[in-house]
């Protein structure tokens, strides 16, 4: 299947490693061009080395969101125009109802609401001007049904669904998709630290997960990429999870 996305160029957070990296993988597969985006810099070399010469990379911390209004302007100049944006900006730290302070509600608010803001502010005029853009936000099954001790989550990417539910409906009609795919457990390094191991998490999904099994970030990726795919242009607004089957929710 042809996406139509040869030569876009993409910008794409939190993409040296787990679904970030996925997600680049799938998007250059597909031919676009991938601005990868991430705080460390030896995990950027080490991505931009698998994905091959569709990647840049682009040091960016995602709770930083002065950066990020300046950094579609930085990757523009290098690449071309913003065509598809991925907010992957970060997963908050695990605790109930009253284990984080004031601090640390406010730097998942930075990374998980203002940092998709702030990124598609400066992407969507371009994007008006040219009648064709996609936005795909990675957020959490948490939207659907809270996960117990993921507070911080739970709370801050409601938030981001609505404000981007919102952003969707007001660029619909400009050529401009706006989605949120909700993860459900995934092998990734994050995953691994909060049940304690991958080998843990791995065990724990043969049980807890209908499919049997963890999901795998490729797997993740050829999702997006289809959601920032010619062909997806009447999907719009939505929040889609990819679970395994563990929502137990049937809306």
């Amino acid at each position: 299947m042809d996406l139509g996305i040869e030569g876009k160029v993409a910008l794409v957070m939190g993409a040296s490693r787990g679904l970030g990296r996925g997600i680049a993988v799938a998007l250059a597969r597909e031919g676009a061009r991938v601005a990868i985006v991430s705080r460390s810099t030896e995990k950027l070399e080490d991505a931009a080395a698998e994905i091959g010469e569709a990647a840049t990379p682009f040091v960016a911390d995602a709770a930083d969101v002065d950066r990020l209004a300046a950094l579609p302007a930085e990757v523009e100049g290098a690449l071309g125009p913003v065509e598809i944006l991925v907010a992957n900006t970060g997963g908050p730290p695990m605790g109930g109802a009253f284990d984080h302070g004031r601090d640390e509600w406010e730097h998942a608010y930075r990374s998980l609401v203002l940092a998709p803001k702030v990124l598609a502010e400066a992407v969507v005029p371009g994007m008006r001007e040219r009648g064709w853009g996609r936005i795909v936000n990675v957020g959490s099954t948490s939207t659907r049904e809270p996960i117990p001790y993921l507070n911080l989550s739970n709370t801050h990417r409601m938030a981001a669904v609505g404000y981007l539910k919102t952003l969707s409906r007001e660029l619909a009609g400009d050529g401009i998709t706006v989605n949120t795919v909700a993860t459900g457990k995934f092998a990734t390094e994050r995953l691994a630290s909060n049940m304690g191991s991958l080998e843990q998490a791995e065990e724990a999904a043969k049980t807890d997960v209908p499919a049997g099994r963890l999901g795998q970030p490729e797997e993740y990726g050829d999702l997006v990429a289809f959601l920032c795919s010619k062909r997806a242009a009447y999907v719009t607004g939505t929040v889609i999870p990819i679970d395994g089957g563990m929502l137990h929710a049937a809306f």
